[in-house]
């Protein structure tokens, strides 16, 4: 619902700010950047107190993932390019400097350059496995104070060839910070560095689309789908000018590239998506599977891996894909979701078609999952299902009908969908299933499809 005047006076005064930010006043203004500053260093949204707020061409491409549509009162909400988030921060993180004039750092390199060009140097190295970077190295990479990838790569060699691939924390620790930082780096937390710092760099990597995770999340790799786009990243983005001034950055960082829009990666069949499924249903077992589901179904943080990286949409959709297969193997399951060279999801389905196709002899199940609750679930959702749900039968076959998974399921939700079946005369027949339920359903039957 939209908001009045009198509804946003009446959270700001009942909600104050105690915020302060250097340049702007304390309150919301100094809450405003601190939650709009990476826009801004991203190239996103350039603002200044008393200017207006300027979103650049960029900025609008990522807009563009969600489309907006006010009815009344109502705003509708329907993620139309999902695809639109990948590029957006590929063409923000290639050019991503740590150094910038919107913050004050000595580290100066462009970390997804740094990444891409140590993992070739290791993956051509012989004496190594050819699986990137592990994620215990990760931390010398965050700390690393310059782009010279060639001594970067000859460090992590030296520290292989005395500790293999599994050097304690304490020689990790010792090395960020009394040799790479020098000791000036006094208060450091050894969970941040080893685990937090990590996860949070490896999930800024992947939204890039050209980063993939190998041996169980150990390490990280180099995406091969995207093989042509990585060699381009590192063609033209190797080097880069430095800025003093902020503007001058923004718009380096707003400008698009469109040859990065233009590159494609290498597409794979539905045979194929099936097959790199499979091989990740060998890996989670179903209690593996049903306790990932009955974490996103809580909204707690999963302690897996590879799992914890994957925003939780991603793995919703994902997870459930994972179990059907895992409870249900004769049914072909055909993820939609974008993925890397080993079947884990980089981002969710594109716009204008389903999460999941499945398919059981002769019959059609098309599977959406959503961690939306309450309104939003009803306005983002249903409607696009049935849409989706048409152009399905549409596509392979009438007899199809659809699942919709979420954590509950909201009660203006259950009326849209009996609406659907009412109106369409019962042949748009959406299911829906808290995960909870759709979990004891898996677990109950031995046919996806019920009509």
């Amino acid at each position: 619902m939209l908001l009045t005047s009198e509804e946003v006076n009446y959270l700001i005064q009942n909600n104050p700010q105690q915020h302060k930010e250097v340049g702007f006043a304390k309150g919301y203004p100094s809450r405003f950047a601190t939650i709009f500053d990476l826009c801004k260093e991203l190239g996103l949204a350039y603002f200044n107190i008393g200017e207006p707020i300027e979103i650049s061409e960029l900025g609008h491409h990522l807009i563009d993932v969600l489309e907006v549509r006010e009815e009344g009162t109502t705003l509708l909400v329907e993620e139309v390019h999902p695809e639109y988030e990948t590029e957006v921060f590929l063409q923000a993180f290639a050019k991503s400097q740590r150094k910038n004039p919107f913050v004050k750092v000595l580290n100066d390199n462009v970390p997804l350059i740094l990444l891409l060009e140590t993992i070739k140097l290791l993956n051509a190295d012989p004496d190594f496995n050819g699986a990137g970077i592990s994620r215990k190295e990760l931390p010398l990479l965050i700390f690393w104070k310059n782009n010279n990838a060639e001594a970067l790569y000859s460090r992590i060699k030296q520290l292989r060839q005395k500790y293999h691939y599994n050097p304690s924390d304490e020689v990790i620790l010792d090395i960020c910070i009394n040799e790479i930082m020098e000791g000036r780096y006094k208060q450091f937390d050894a969970k941040s560095i080893m685990c937090d710092y990590p996860d949070e760099f490896i999930r800024k990597m992947r939204m890039t689309g050209l980063i993939s995770l190998r041996g169980a999340g150990r390490f990280i790799d180099i995406n091969h789908h995207e093989d042509e786009k990585v060699g381009y990243v590192l063609e033209h983005y190797s080097t880069y000018p430095a800025f003093t001034d902020g503007r001058a950055y923004f718009d380096y960082m707003a400008n698009i590239d469109p040859n990065l829009f233009a590159i494609k990666a290498v597409e794979i069949s539905p045979s194929q998506s099936e097959e790199l499924l499979k091989n990740w249903v060998d890996q989670y077992n179903w209690n593996s599977i049903k306790e990932e589901l009955n974490v996103l179904s809580k909204r707690h943080s999963s302690r897996d891996e590879v799992l914890r990286i994957l925003a939780a949409p991603i793995r919703l959709e994902f997870l459930t894909a994972l179990a059907i297969k895992s409870k249900l193997p004769h049914v072909r399951v055909i993820p939609n979701y974008v993925a890397d060279d080993t079947g884990l999801p980089t981002s969710t389905a594109g716009g204008g078609v389903g999460d999941i196709e499945c398919f059981e002899m002769t019959k059609g199940i098309l599977v959406e999952v959503t961690m939306a609750e309450g309104r939003s679930q009803t306005m983002m959702e249903i409607w696009p299902i049935e849409r989706h749900l048409t152009e399905f039968k549409e596509k392979y076959t009438d007899d199809s009908e659809s699942i919709f998974v979420a954590p509950s399921i909201y009660t203006d939700s259950q009326r849209q969908i009996d609406y659907v079946a009412f109106t369409s005369n019962g042949k748009n027949k959406i299911r829906p299933y808290k995960i909870q339920d759709f979990i004891e359903f898996l677990e109950s039957t031995e046919h996806l499809y019920t009509i």
